[in-house]
């Protein structure tokens, strides 16, 4: 028995032996189709904002607290319709609170009623109008704005796709450099992108209104993309 296993198994090692050094190739070929490139890509998207969110309070003062929040509600109500008449869209309320106003001795001198609306206005040009028409309404607090455009989706994939243009110019670079050949796009993935951020001023609001700059804003975008080489 031993005698017939002894040259079977030397022919199995012979085989294996020979593959290996007949089929060079495929040792290279694979390592080949592994080689890649893996660069970042950042491309930005300059905007003009076209609409404004603003936020308006009234803050009431009364003996008792239904007497602060009647008047408070009261206020509230010519502000609200105010800001609708102005052109504002999407008004909501933002908070309601009532409470106690203490002086000397912890003795409870009046109490306190606010009411806060949210609000945007789609013709950024009458941002300033808007203000003015809920302060003259009896608003005594104004928060904002904050500044955006409604063709935020629109933009940001305008970003991505420089963004990969991006990359890819930074690939070449590395490819030329390293005596490679850039092929196709073998992954990508999108790393996000930044919240609009102020620019530049370049437009003013309407004449006698609250001035409100809107600029240009810069919407950004990145992805990592890896490319395969030769």
């Amino acid at each position: 028995m031993k005698m017939r296993i002894l040259p079977l198994v030397g022919l199995l090692t012979f085989a294996a032996v020979f593959a290996a050094v007949s089929l060079p190739g495929a040792a290279s070929s694979a390592a080949a189709d592994a080689g890649s490139i893996t660069v970042q890509g950042t491309a930005s998207v300059a905007a003009v904002p076209d609409r404004a969110e603003l936020s308006f309070g009234v803050e009431s003062q009364g003996q008792t607290a239904k007497a602060a929040l009647a008047a408070n509600a009261a206020e509230m109500r010519r502000v609200i319709a105010a800001v609708k008449a102005a052109g504002g869209v999407d008004v909501k309320t933002q908070s309601v609170s009532l409470s106690p106003r203490y002086g000397e001795h912890n003795a409870v001198q009046a109490f306190v009623a606010t009411n806060s609306v949210a609000a945007m206005i789609r013709e950024i040009a009458k941002a300033g109008a808007l203000i003015d028409a809920a302060v003259n309404a009896g608003a005594n607090q104004v928060y904002g704005p904050s500044l955006t455009s409604g063709d935020q989706d629109d933009l940001y994939r305008d970003a991505l796709k420089g963004a990969v243009a991006d990359a890819r110019a930074s690939a070449q670079a590395l490819g030329s450099a390293s005596d490679l050949s850039l092929g196709r796009i073998t992954a990508i993935v999108e790393g996000g992108g930044s919240a609009p951020q102020p620019y530049a001023a370049d437009k003013a609001m309407e004449a006698g209104s609250t001035p409100i700059e809107p600029g240009t804003q810069q919407v950004t975008a990145s992805v990592s993309v890896t490319f395969a080489v030769s």
